[in-house]
């Protein structure tokens, strides 16, 4: 089976697997549709654990550099060809701990944002869809759904 193959019956499998989910977890799907809902809770879950995984990956990530390089100098001072790929090895794993760092820092920042924005998106259709004129007291003054399915059709 070639790669192409592979990657569409992948794409197929996880678009079946999101068309038909169900009320599992945090995340539900709309009952009878295929709509993805992501609670603001599961958000700030995810961003949350983003953010301790950078904060304990960056002194865990650079525990040994001092002494990889350290090691690598002095074997490669010793005449040791080790030692030079000692050295090459430490600064490929500073440039994948440094990257992987960004990318925590990157979702995080990302899901706080999306939160923040959905939030107010949200607040900003719960304005406009209040309906003009007087209202008896004690009534709701949102826009009956009804009402709303008309402007789409």
């Amino acid at each position: 089976m070639s790669f192409e193959d592979e990657w569409a019956a992948e794409k197929a499998a996880v678009a079946m697997r999101l068309n038909t989910a169900g009320g599992t977890g945090g995340s539900t799907a709309a009952k009878g549709s295929g709509d993805y809902v992501v609670e603001d809770d599961d958000l700030g879950d995810i961003g949350h654990a983003a953010y301790g995984l950078c904060n304990g990956l960056e002194p865990a990530g650079k525990h040994a550099t001092a002494a990889s390089e350290t090691a690598g100098v002095s074997l490669k001072g010793d005449g040791f060809d080790a030692g030079a790929a000692l050295s090459e090895v430490n600064r490929t794993w500073e440039t994948q701990v440094r990257t992987l760092l960004q990318a925590c820092a990157h979702i995080s920042n990302h899901l706080d944002h999306t939160k923040k924005s959905n939030r107010a998106e949200d607040d900003w259709i719960a304005t406009r869809l209040r309906t003009v004129g007087p209202v008896a007291p004690g009534a709701d003054d949102a826009v009956s759904a009804s009402r709303i399915a008309t402007y789409f059709r």
